[in-house]
């Protein structure tokens, strides 16, 4: 048998590839709400990144989510996006 392939994706911070499981995916839902996506299921146009808080701040600062997304990204949504990514960070430490 052959072995699988593993879908690869690219963090927006640091933009290694890495196997889409190891990534967080943030998603642009079809009403243009921003979300984060943590089973990977929403409808939607994704885009991942890196558990690590360097490279959200990245993404943060370069407004990465703009251009991925083709909107424009509030304040707002940035900040429930680091507390949500924070809280997932603790739930996979435990």
């Amino acid at each position: 048998m052959k072995p699988r392939k593993v879908p690869l994706r690219s963090c927006m911070g640091c933009m290694e590839q890495k196997p889409k499981k190891e990534l967080i995916r943030i998603v642009r839902s079809p009403e243009g709400e921003i979300s984060l996506d943590t089973a990977g299921k929403k409808p939607g146009r994704g885009a991942y990144i890196c558990p690590n808080p360097e490279c959200f701040l990245k993404v943060k600062k370069g407004h990465k989510l703009e251009r991925a997304f083709g909107q424009s990204v509030p304040p707002e949504v940035y900040e429930n996006l680091e507390t949500e990514l924070t809280a997932a960070l603790e739930a996979m430490k435990t």
